[in-house]
């Protein structure tokens, strides 16, 4: 796919964007991002409904303004709809791709990969547990042997990645309470935290971690500079990450650490399976208010998910060379 031209298009939200950048770097592609801004009536009929009449590719400053694409990826639902339109536009010639359910069936794109707990199947669906996302194993070790984000003397270093409320799950007092009280322990015993808090974290939540880590000669980023959350996944003995995001679990268990999960008040359906099939792996266990030591080989989808879009890309490519 050497020299291909791609767009990755997203409505802004950074955890699409994410997806969207980790698969093309596993592809060798240099992407172009293009965020769309659909009006609010547009943005409700979506993924179904047509783009924003001031988005179409031939109004001035359009996400899809030609040149167009040899390939584009795509993910969230109101992206779902600018992909169908580009495809339509660039008369079939664009290869589209989109990174989870669409909610628009499987013809959204050529190629769609979604999470084994979704439901959506077809012949050009790729289904694969854990997401996709920037993290590489090369990666991973650069960190490793990079900067560390710990005080060198020996103590145990556990790395925490906090999420927040969402409509599956709510921190509840009761829950900022348990989880400081097991991170307060785990301190007490010697462990050294070091901490990323998520745009959704609860602001009194935060601030009660940052006090304890920086309190136990711990490391809490506050916003400044870049967000080391790669250093602490290739760097930490043992991560904790909250299940309100699957995504950050899987990139958790790619590091190959154990990965202890916190569950806040609530739930779904899709993200129990989900958590009980990397539990059922031995790469994730609930935590329980203390370390857990044990072993798993790393689990890393993204490359899988970049060979079956290359071949599928190839394809394309041949059906577009044929007579």
């Amino acid at each position: 796919m050497e020299g291909a031209r791609c767009w990755l298009i997203t409505d802004g939200k950074m955890g699409d964007l994410a997806q969207c950048v980790g698969v093309a770097e596993r592809l060798g592609l240099a992407a172009e991002s293009r965020v769309v801004k659909p009006r609010a009536l547009f943005a409700a009929l979506m993924p179904w409904g047509p783009i924003d009449p001031r988005e179409v590719p031939n109004r001035p400053g359009s996400p899809l303004a030609p040149p167009f694409p040899d390939l584009a990826i795509a993910s969230g639902r109101r992206a779902a709809a600018y992909l169908r339109h580009l495809k339509s536009a660039s008369g079939g010639r664009v290869f589209t791709v989109f990174l989870k359910d669409p909610r628009a069936g499987a013809g959204t794109a050529d190629f769609l990969w979604v999470p084994q707990h979704d439901r959506l199947r077809g012949a050009n669906v790729l289904t694969t547990l854990t997401g996709p996302h920037r993290f590489s194993s090369e990666k991973l070790a650069e960190a490793r042997a990079g900067t560390p984000i710990w005080p060198t003397d020996g103590r145990h270093k556990l790395g925490v990645v906090l999420g927040g409320n969402s409509k599956d799950f709510r921190f509840a007092p009761e829950d900022e309470a348990r989880l400081l009280a097991g991170l307060r322990v785990i301190a007490q015993e010697g462990a050294t935290l070091a901490v990323t808090p998520s745009r959704r974290t609860p602001p009194g939540l935060a601030d009660a971690v940052r006090v304890l880590a920086q309190e136990t000669g711990g490391f809490f980023w506050d916003g400044t500079g870049e967000n080391p959350y790669l250093a602490i996944l290739a760097q930490a003995d043992t991560l904790l990450v909250t299940a309100d995001s699957t995504n950050m679990v899987g990139e958790a268990v790619a590091s190959g650490r154990p990965v202890l999960v916190f569950r806040p008040t609530g739930g779904s359906p899709k993200i129990d399976q989900h958590l009980r099939e990397l539990e059922r792996l031995g790469a994730i266990r609930p935590f329980q208010g203390q370390l857990e030591d044990f072993t798993y080989e790393p689990i890393d989808a993204t490359p899988v998910i970049a060979i079956h879009l290359a071949r599928g890309y190839a394809q394309h490519l041949h059906k577009k060379v044929s007579p």
